[in-house]
């Protein structure tokens, strides 16, 4: 009752100071200005910061065009673990070792995990970094439909890491192969070297890009966007030197398939119920090497590839 009659009070004076002023003759803007310097608009709260410096709900200052990685729809304080965990966005988690498991019998097709990588890893439009292939395998009319999630395989011995002439491709303590954007000039022979067509060349960064295991995510405890979209729950992602992970017992049994195992890069993606159509010889990635370069800016040149029209998988 006490703190209603105060703020009663409090409301009668400021009427009156109204009428005062009107009363004294004061024009519209000289009266609205009196006002003003009775009582100044409140001041908005300063912006929370984090412990390690970086704004915590602000939307980013850079608006970085699609393709460029995820700045553009994430909040800054997305990049809050580098700074509060020191180098573990590049050296990643030691004594791990990251993996998956994809039971093709679970997989149904619908494409979830590709939409959900391409909103969270912010990929230029017509470029994937995980995909589902839907191809129809044998001759009719003895034909059978087939679903194969493709993406990087991260490799125990990348192929793409020896190539690179710039260093702008490294593989983490943990497995994780990543990419610098700013060392790479998108020169495609990572492109060229990856047995898997896992790499491709952006189109708006003009530099190779490719999955990365979601490692923003996986830095924080959190699973790849692939995994946790999966609806059927065909995706598992695991540590594969933790014997008592799921997955990783599933793999252990020797149960399992890897794409094109005689590359010798050993893969790091395993399939359960993977055919031997599809193990040697999968399907390619959605787009040609030559077709990237010549969005990228690069004339044809050595990239130039001529793809015959019959699906050489089937």
């Amino acid at each position: 009752m006490w703190r209603g009659a105060v703020s009663e009070e409090k409301s009668k004076e400021s009427v009156a100071s109204t009428r005062r002023a009107l009363l004294l003759g004061l024009s519209g803007g000289a009266a609205v200005a009196a006002l003003a310097a009775r009582d100044p608009p409140a001041k908005a709260a300063p912006a929370t910061r984090g412990a390690d410096g970086y704004s915590l709900g602000l939307v980013p200052t850079s608006r970085t065009p699609a393709g460029q990685d995820y700045e553009f729809f994430h909040n800054r304080s997305v990049y809050a673990y580098a700074a509060k965990d020191g180098a573990l966005s590049r050296e990643g988690f030691a004594g791990k070792r990251w993996g998956m498991l994809i039971d093709l019998n679970k997989c149904i097709g619908c494409q979830a995990c590709t939409v959900a990588c391409k909103f969270e890893n912010n990929v230029a439009e017509g470029n994937f970094r995980t995909w589902v292939v839907d191809v129809e395998l044998g001759s009719y009319p003895d034909t059978r439909r087939a679903f194969l999630p493709r993406l990087c395989n991260h490799c125990e011995r990348p192929s793409c890491i020896e190539v690179c002439p710039a260093g702008a491709t490294w593989q983490r303590r943990d497995g994780v192969v990543e990419v610098d954007y700013d060392r790479c000039w998108g020169c495609g022979a990572c492109v060229e070297a990856c047995p898997y067509d896992a790499r491709f060349l952006d189109p708006v960064t003009k530099t190779a890009n490719k999955c990365n295991f979601c490692s923003q995510r996986i830095d924080q405890g959190l699973l790849p966007a692939c995994v946790e979209s999966c609806v059927g729950g065909a995706r598992q992602f695991a540590d594969l030197n933790d014997p008592n992970d799921p997955a990783t017992r599933q793999i252990l049994t020797g149960a399992v398939q890897q794409l094109k195992p005689y590359t010798g890069n050993e893969p790091r993606v395993f399939y359960i119920g993977l055919t031997s159509e599809l193990q040697n010889n999968p399907p390619g990635n959605p787009t040609l090497w030559s077709v990237e370069q010549s969005d990228a800016g690069r004339s044809w040149g050595d990239w130039k590839i001529s793809a015959s029209p019959e699906a050489s998988h089937v």
